[in-house]
C-alpha cells in the first residue's frame, strides 16, 4: 500500500508492521494528515515484515515493494513478535543498519531495555488519540528524514 506513492526510485519509504487492521488505517491517515511526501507499506507480521525484506514471495518485485528507509515495528503480533523480528533482523549483516523504530502500546520497562539490547534505534509509545498520533507522524517524519542522515 503506498501514500503519495509515484513509484520513484529512492523516495522515503516507510515499512509498518503491525498486526491491528485499525492501527494501520490510523497510521496512514496521520501521515496523509502531514502530507508527508512518504510511501508508507503495511505488513501484518513479523513473518511477513521478514519476507519483505529478503524480497520472498510477492515482496520480490522491487518496483511494488520498495526497500523500506525506515521500519516502525510493534512487539505484540502473531506468527513472528517484534522482539524475535527485531532481533533477526539486527544479527543480518545486510540489513542491520536499517533504522526500526518500536511504536507499541508496551510501557514494560524489560520490553524497553530489551529491545534497545537488540539494537533498536528508537522506543515509542503509540498514541492514545488521533491528534496525538498525527503529532507523531509528523515528529517521525521530520526527524527521520529532515533532521538525521539515513544509511542508503
Amino acid at each position: 500500500m503506498i501514500i503519495n506513492g509515484n513509484g520513484q526510485a529512492n523516495r522515503k519509504c516507510i515499512l509498518v508492521a503491525d498486526d491491528d487492521a485499525d492501527d494501520r488505517e490510523l497510521i496512514k491517515v496521520a501521515f496523509e494528515e502531514n502530507g508527508a511526501d512518504t510511501a508508507i507499506y503495511f505488513v501484518e507480521n513479523g513473518e511477513e515484515l521478514l519476507h519483505y525484506l529478503h524480497r520472498q514471495g510477492k515482496y520480490s518485485d522491487e518496483i511494488s515493494y520498495p526497500f523500506p528507509s525506515l521500519i516502525l515495528l510493534d512487539l505484540n503480533m502473531p506468527k513472528k513478535d517484534g522482539r524475535e523480528t527485531l532481533h533477526e533482523i539486527k544479527n543480518d549483516c545486510r540489513l542491520k543498519t536499517l533504522p526500526i523504530v518500536i511504536l507499541t502500546t508496551s510501557t514494560a520497562a524489560k520490553d524497553i531495555s530489551h529491545c534497545y539490547e537488540l539494537g533498536v534505534n528508537s522506543y515509542m509509545i503509540k498514541p492514545t488519540n488521533f491528534a496525538d498520533l498525527v503529532q507523531f507522524a509528523a515528529m517521525l517524519h521530520a526527524y527521520w528524514f529532515n533532521t538525521v542522515q539515513l544509511p542508503l
